[in-house]
């Protein structure tokens, strides 16, 4: 039996090789749970190609109430604000306008249930709960109410065999889904379990 290498990423995640899609059609991506900006707090998305497609920037403390969904080039996709005297917490995302301001109504809300390892996901009318994987909170499943998987976070794993440090993450999104979207829901549970 093998036992699977840790390593630490030294370089930027972008020189990591990953599939385009997998068996399903579904989109990967890879998450770098590190800031591009130096002594920030934030997480690096890139795409199959090894290139930056979302980036978030947390300036404040990990489990900021106020963070940015932002693409490559700056510009803010979603506010995620943490709604303060919530029991259990309650996230809210803010899409924006061509103007650049923000929406005055949430696009989707977040709220964790007891013990953190569930969250509730309010998108419009639709409903979803993000389910950890494991005690550690490092991967977990969004799904819609009947179960079936719209996406997937785990630990990343090279064709090799090589499993990636903690901070590097595998994403897996159905194609259907906007992928914006799931990024800012991945970035909530990330506040939650302040990773960010």
């Amino acid at each position: 039996m093998s036992m699977a290498k840790k390593v630490h990423p030294q370089t930027p995640v972008s020189n990591i090789p990953c599939s385009e899609s997998s068996a399903t059609g579904s989109q990967t991506f890879t998450i770098w749970m590190k800031s591009l900006v130096c002594h920030t707090n934030g997480c690096t998305v890139f795409d199959s190609r090894g290139e930056i497609v979302y980036r978030v920037e947390n300036y404040d403390s990990k489990g900021s109430c106020e963070v940015h969904l932002m693409d490559l080039q700056g510009n803010i996709l979603y506010t995620i604000l943490k709604k303060k005297l919530q029991i259990f917490g309650c996230w809210k995302g803010y899409g924006v306008n061509i103007a650049g301001t923000k929406k005055e109504n949430p696009c989707f809300k977040v709220q964790k249930w007891w013990r953190g390892l569930a969250c509730q996901v309010t998108v419009g009318i639709n409903k979803y709960r993000i389910v950890s994987l494991d005690r550690k909170r490092q991967g977990f499943k969004i799904v819609n109410l009947t179960g079936d998987i719209i996406a997937q976070v785990k630990q990343k794993q090279v064709s090799s065999g090589v499993v990636l440090g903690d901070d590097v993450l595998a994403l897996e999104v159905e194609p259907y889904m906007d992928r914006s979207l799931i990024v800012a829901l991945v970035t909530v549970y990330g506040l939650i379990n302040r990773r960010l």
